[in-house]
């Protein structure tokens, strides 16, 4: 028979130790919780989220105006009709390869908002860019594919107004080719903006949700320690 007094004695110091996780509960909050890294998320200088927000729209428009000065440089004169294919075709998978390296880029980043406008801006530059190039090469090697001649301004402001589908109708195509290229601009327009935009949104949660973060706060305020 077990002594009483040594009852008593192991149910106090359990009580006593379960007091002490309870406290140790209300100050840490919690055995299950995971801890954070209070350098990473904690302690962060007050102005981090302007900066970080700065260098990516700085980035972003570095890059538009790199791949736009690219455009203009780059000499496009005297493609052949299957040259101006076979660019189409390799400029679109560069487009899906850079949005899949974006993707990934997206998911180790700790501005995962951030670096998916960046990466949204990127990919629609290079887009856009593509096809102003094609209509310009389908032009200057098949002449009469538009309804007038095209230069490399009049090729972007031709894409641009199919992409925001505004439509001008100053410019048209007018060849079975033209029309067929400016179809496929159309289509991949949608995509981009329905399939490619929903993907990143489910990237930027699924960074976030790794980082231990709520998907509705990028940016996590600047927590004091408590006393």
């Amino acid at each position: 028979m077990a002594d009483p007094a040594v009852h008593r004695s192991g149910t106090g110091t359990g009580h006593e130790t379960g007091s002490g996780t309870g406290t140790g509960h209300g100050t840490g909050g919690g055995a299950g919780a995971t801890p954070r890294p209070p350098d990473e998320e904690t302690r962060r200088p007050p102005g981090l989220q302007r900066r970080a927000s700065a260098a990516a729209l700085t980035r972003t428009a570095l890059i538009a105006v790199g791949l736009v000065t690219v455009y203009y440089v780059l000499p496009l004169d005297g493609r052949t009709s299957s040259g101006t294919s076979a660019l189409l075709a390799c400029g679109l998978l560069l487009v899906s390869v850079v949005f899949w390296w974006e993707v990934r880029a997206i998911l180790d980043s700790p501005y995962p908002r951030l670096k998916a406008i960046e990466a949204l801006g990127t990919t629609l530059a290079l887009f856009l860019l593509l096809f102003a190039g094609a209509y310009f090469l389908l032009e200057h090697s098949t002449p009469g594919s538009f309804s007038e001649p095209l230069t490399k301004t009049d090729s972007l402001y031709f894409t641009l107004t199919t992409f925001t589908t505004v439509g001008y109708g100053d410019i048209v195509a007018r060849s079975q080719t033209g029309r067929v290229l400016t179809m496929l601009q159309m289509a991949g327009g949608l995509l981009l903006v329905g399939v490619a935009a929903k993907i990143l949104a489910g990237a930027v949660q699924a960074a976030l949700r790794r980082q231990g973060r709520e998907p509705s706060d990028d940016f996590p305020r600047d927590r004091r320690a408590e006393p």
